[in-house]
């Protein structure tokens, strides 16, 4: 009976691919060059891929008019954390001087608790092995704690994501640790955040049984969550965040909401996808194996014949960004620390290769002259294993880090917006009389 079901489903759901030519209908919301249609305005971060003649330039990304390189470039310099003072930035629009930032961390330290029993009650009560459906169901569940949950003025959702933003580490990594022991019948252990420590540093704290970590984990881990907390407003789960928030729902459902966007795996699942993919690579081509090698294996996966038979070499390209990304461009550097404390680096040398070779054989595999580039997850997945973080915490800790944008998204949303994001679908359909019971074959 229900392939039966399958069979109507499929006959009487698709939609001849002309049609979109026919109605002018931007398929995925993008045009013929893939960059999506325009639809809407913020304040809150910006993508530049193209000159003003519509050439492509060097990728840049701003989070509030201030170029992220630059952001990353000081920080580096100075040596020192910069996640909560760019959440500042992107949250209230203008970086903190420093007892503006003092205030702020004191802030989140204090905000970073969960509700009495709430650990016991639901997140060990529910396991699961999808630790961003724990998310979510944890993420609905504190909608019950807060007796203004339904309350959408500005104050009080600001006040809701200031508790998230400082919440979803414990959360995310208290779930992983619950499937863990449940599911893998490996030891519980569930440690309390520091307030002296950074959400980096607490990450780390919280996920590793002696709570122990070095300066450089903690500070590129701090990199990543900067770079992936924001990225231009024309995301999928962002772009969620928007549609929920029109329609006047709560911070809750309109969080669980971009949650359920991000763990697709077209969205948030792709650094996965490339750290498998790598450690395929690894495997089967030797460090010092000649660019004939490493160029045929790299070949026999665009032609579906190794890794995922899929054709793809993940972490490579960008719906937007053509010569470069500025996000991995800023990364590589710690990657190359990482991969040298933790005496990777002829490993590194080889996905370096991969990763200046790949473009080049996409663009004769596919016939195109389109500059490709390799993306931010192409190193994000090899960072995470380098850290000692499970995959089960992949997307959750991209989760973590765009929490900010997300909060900050929706506030523009309510602070601009009056009606409720309604676009228009065309029906392709004739119109059909209506028949009779007894008629119907």
């Amino acid at each position: 009976m229900l392939k039966d079901y399958e069979y109507k489903v499929l006959h009487h759901s698709i939609i001849p691919i002309e049609f979109y030519q026919k109605y002018d209908v931007k398929k995925g919301l993008r045009d013929l060059n893939g960059v999506g249609v325009l639809a809407g305005l913020t304040n809150i971060s910006a993508i530049h891929a193209v000159d003003q003649s519509g050439n492509p330039i060097p990728g840049i990304l701003e989070y509030r008019a201030f170029n992220v390189k630059d952001i990353v470039a000081t920080l580096r310099k100075e040596d020192r954390f910069g996640f909560e003072e760019i959440t500042y930035l992107i949250l209230f629009g203008s970086l903190p001087n420093q007892n503006e930032l003092d205030a702020f961390q004191k802030t989140l330290a204090q905000r970073r608790k969960l509700p009495e029993n709430f650990v016991r009650d639901v997140i060990l009560s529910h396991p699961s092995e999808d630790v961003m459906n724990s998310l979510s169901l944890s993420i609905l569940s504190l909608a019950s704690y807060d007796g203004r949950s339904t309350d959408i003025s500005i104050e009080k959702v600001l006040d809701q994501s200031l508790d998230l933003i400082s919440i979803f580490p414990l959360i995310a990594i208290y779930a992983y640790h619950s499937h863990s022991h449940y599911h893998e019948f490996k030891s519980l252990y569930i440690h309390y955040p520091s307030a002296d420590l950074t959400t980096a540093e607490n990450i780390l704290r919280l996920l590793r049984p002696d709570c122990s970590y070095t300066d450089t984990e903690a500070k590129v881990l701090d990199i990543a969550l900067i770079l992936h907390m924001e990225h231009g407003g024309g995301n999928n789960s962002t772009f969620t965040t928007h549609v929920v928030t029109s329609s006047g729902s709560d911070t809750y459902a309109t969080i669980a909401a971009a949650l359920s966007s991000l763990k697709g795996p077209k969205h948030g699942g792709a650094n996965i996808r490339a750290a498998k993919m790598l450690n395929d690579i690894r495997e089967n081509v030797a460090y010092d194996a000649s660019d004939e090698v490493l160029s045929d294996y790299l070949l026999k996966i665009l032609n579906k014949q190794a890794f995922d038979q899929k054709g793809l070499i993940y972490g490579i390209g960008h719906a937007i960004y053509t010569i470069s990304d500025p996000r991995f461009e800023v990364f590589k550097a710690y990657v190359a620390d990482l991969a040298f404390e933790k005496g990777r680096i002829e490993e590194f040398k080889l996905y370096e290769r991969v990763e200046k070779m790949a473009p080049r054989l996409i663009q004769k595999h596919r016939k195109t002259y389109k500059t490709i580039s390799p993306n931010i997850d192409f190193y994000s997945g090899f960072v995470y294993e380098m850290l000692g973080i499970p995959k089960e915490l992949y997307t959750p800790l991209f989760a973590i880090a765009r929490i900010v944008g997300w909060s900050a998204h929706r506030i523009e949303e309510l602070i601009n917006m009056n009606k409720i994001i309604r676009p228009a679908y065309e029906s392709v359909l004739p119109s059909q009389k209506y028949i009779d019971m007894k008629d119907r074959k």
